[in-house]
């Protein structure tokens, strides 16, 4: 049930309430009053009837009108009123409709106090007029339980409307994270591919006149880079990527190498958890991946330690130059989401320049 069939459901309960105690008014006035008081009878029934149905309507958007106290007291008096002037059995028909509005407009608490009063007053007042305790008792109850009644019928709506309020925001950012899951693994993942497809294509075309040979491999690697990539795309869109962090250590390291950046690689004995390990495995492309487009390396090293209970990762390399610093600084779209990687684990990203005017990369996660 959405929240406008189940507003429609309170409303039409309310007002079936509502007009079954309306009976019990009219009732008493037809058969002690006259013609002319009971014409103005009716007029205060319509006093007592249009603010409680804009009380429902109130509780039922969570608003409040900025006349609601002078509209409670106008119900107040139209409640009660009758009964002083002579109208006996009047408050029965009227008081247990008060009751709601009481209890939704009202702090509950405040409410909850005033509808037990107005139940025992109506004990004491029918028991002095007609000296039967179970009729008056059985009234008084009344009181309560559709003050509780038409409460319980609007919070239910309530509710129902902000659960589905709910769900639709969480729709919502469901498909924003889905979306930024997408524009990361793109950056990271696609982003050191064509990286790899560029050098691999320059140097390709720097053998191609001198050496023959090597450049057919260099296109060769180049071709399976691009297949690789196309395969990182196609996980991407299926929400699929495993990575572990000797492979990408492995890749690494040999397109460094093929880009004329000795990489010396010192892996300790460490078996992190699944998540853990793709956290590593990212930090080792992107760091890779700002060596070569923004670094004038000739050599990198890539380690990892494990102390503390927590692993250690860390790449540095010896020739980032003070304009490139900030563009691989933390500041970049990589990094910011190597650092999402790694809060998702538990982990922390640090990065910075050396002092010997390199850069360095490290990635802290708990073992």
């Amino acid at each position: 049930m959405n929240s406008t069939s189940a507003r429609r459901l309170g409303i039409a309960l309310i007002v079936l309430v509502s007009g079954g105690y309306t009976i019990i008014p009219l009732v008493a006035s037809l058969a002690t009053a006259s013609a002319s008081p009971n014409a103005r009878l009716l007029v205060v029934l319509t006093a007592f009837y249009w603010p409680h149905f804009v009380h429902v309507r109130q509780a039922f958007t969570g608003t409040r009108s900025r006349w609601f106290p002078a509209t409670l007291a106008v119900q107040v008096v139209a409640a009660y009123l009758p009964e002083a002037l002579g109208f006996t059995g009047w408050s029965a028909g009227t008081a247990p409709l008060l009751a709601g509005p009481v209890l939704l407009l009202l702090p509950l608490r405040w409410g909850g106090v005033l509808v037990m009063m107005m139940a025992a007053m109506e004990f004491w007042w029918l028991q002095g007029i007609f000296h039967n305790v179970t009729g008056s008792f059985f009234y008084a109850l009344t009181i309560v339980i559709t003050g509780a009644m038409i409460y319980v019928i609007v919070r239910l709506v309530r509710v129902t409307t902000e659960l589905e309020q709910a769900r639709a925001d969480l729709a919502e950012a469901a498909v924003l994270k889905e979306r930024l899951r997408i524009s990361r693994d793109l950056h990271d993942g696609l982003g050191h591919s064509l990286t790899a497809i560029v050098l691999k294509g320059d140097l390709a075309t720097r053998l191609m006149d001198r050496d023959l040979p090597a450049a057919k491999t260099e296109v060769g690697t180049l071709v399976q880079v691009a297949r690789e990539a196309a395969q990182e795309v196609r996980q991407v869109a299926r929400g699929y990527r495993r990575m572990s962090l000797a492979g990408e250590v492995h890749r690494a390291a040999a397109l460094l190498e093929s880009s004329g950046i000795g990489c010396q690689v010192n892996l300790s004995e460490i078996t992190p958890s699944r998540e853990q390990d793709e956290a590593l495995a990212w930090a080792v492309r992107e760091g890779v991946t700002n060596i070569l487009r923004h670094s004038r390396a000739t050599t990198c090293s890539i380690t990892t330690s494990s102390r503390a209970g927590r692993i250690h990762l860390e790449i540095v390399n010896n020739g980032l130059s003070p304009d490139d610093a900030r563009t691989a600084g933390p500041f970049g779209g990589g990094l910011v989401g190597l650092v999402e990687r790694a809060a998702q684990v538990g982990g922390t990203v640090e990065a910075g320049r050396t002092s010997e005017g390199g850069f360095r990369l490290t990635m802290e996660v708990p073992t």
